[in-house]
């Protein structure tokens, strides 16, 4: 694997000695900052390859629906651009990812292959696993440039198709990255003191959001909004005891964030009858990850409340924390008619997921 990325670096130096306004070689005081829309990713490519099979490919990883809600959305927004029509304005993008193959002689992309130097090239085609390079700060500041390429087509898929999770994650971190340096600017106090508290861990939550409910396992902070053309966000925490794994398991996770929110969160306080439902009709869809350093379960959903008058969607962690033998459950779900919810979710996602323990915090 070592020599993997030693192979990997060598082709990247080589790469970017072809290039004029790499962000390693050329100064960056003189470079603009980059701009452009949460989750939006500028596609560089002849425009014949993407109306083929190798467009098909990027649509696959690049905008793929986001699991677990009712209304297609695409994991990210993509613009797609011939080479030969970027503009400088363009090559301001946050994200640019150049697509090419080697053996194409068409007029877009003889103009990416121009950039390789040809030991680059002659190095891609000894290992056909090197199929893509990152360049940070290439035409601009807080850029991410990433190129992918292969000797043809039929390689350049196969590559896209073992790689669809990773290329995925690597712009998910980005943009999370990206949306916490804005979220975080301003953090509530009552928020990490009410967590502290509570649970002994810290939420980082942006001032904005309010505390809405208290109880003894249980807090609801809401990020309201007079505004039909804005997101209602809430989020919610609970902790309960670890007792069995089975606590655990998808179904049973389902019924816990049930049992919490019937009797708490309605969409009608004045209603009993409101209160808040999993959405049966798209299952939920789970993953294994971590939140700081902890065993998690991933949810994420479509919600409802049960007299069908609201509905939305939910993105939550179970946490488990052994040592305090504890369960978190920690959700956000947005109220948003008719819109799309993918930037509500990344910030939904981002918060989360800054969710730190006690002893982790004293660590560090």
């Amino acid at each position: 694997m070592s020599l993997r990325y030693c192979v990997l670096g060598l082709l990247t130096g080589l790469f970017l000695f072809a290039c004029e306004n790499s962000g390693t070689n050329g100064s960056s005081s003189n470079k603009p900052k980059a701009r452009g829309s949460l989750g939006e990713i500028l596609l560089v490519i002849d425009s014949a390859k993407y109306a083929g099979p190798v467009g098909d490919a990027l649509k696959e990883v690049f905008e793929a629906s986001i699991p677990g809600i009712i209304r297609d959305e695409s994991m990210f927004y993509t613009r797609k651009v011939d080479p030969r029509k970027l503009t400088r304005i363009l090559k301001m993008a946050n994200n640019m990812v150049y697509v090419t193959t080697f053996d194409d002689q068409k007029p877009g992309s003889r103009n990416i292959n121009s950039q390789f130097t040809p030991e680059s090239i002659d190095m891609s085609r000894s290992d056909s696993t090197l199929f893509m390079l990152r360049n940070n700060d290439e035409f601009a500041i807080g850029q991410e440039v990433l190129y992918l390429f292969g000797q043809n087509e039929e390689e350049l898929i196969r590559n896209l198709k073992s790689n669809k999770t990773q290329l995925q994650n690597l712009f998910i971190n980005r943009e999370r990255e990206r949306l916490a340096k804005a979220l975080f600017n301003r953090k509530s106090g009552e928020a990490s003191t009410k967590s502290q508290e509570k649970f002994g861990i810290t939420l980082n939550l942006p001032a904005s959001y309010q505390l809405a409910m208290e109880e003894e396992n249980f807090l609801w902070f809401r990020q309201p909004t007079p505004r039909t053309d804005k997101p209602d966000i809430s989020l919610f925490f609970y902790q309960t005891d670890y007792t069995d794994e089975a606590q655990l398991f998808p179904e049973n996770i389902i019924k816990f964030r049930n049992e919490i929110t019937k009797t708490r969160i309605f969409g009608d306080p004045a209603k009993k009858e409101s209160y808040i439902v999993t959405e049966r009709l798209e299952p939920p869809v789970f993953k294994n990850t971590q939140i700081d350093g902890k065993y998690t379960v991933e949810m994420r959903g479509a919600w409802k409340t049960n007299n069908l008058s609201m509905g939305g969607s939910f993105l939550s962690y179970t946490i488990v924390d052994e040592e305090q033998g504890k369960i978190f459950y920690v959700e956000g779900f947005v109220y948003y008619p008719n819109e799309a919810h993918r930037s509500s979710l990344r910030e939904i996602e981002t918060i989360l997921n800054a969710t730190s323990f006690e002893k982790n915090a004293e660590e560090n």
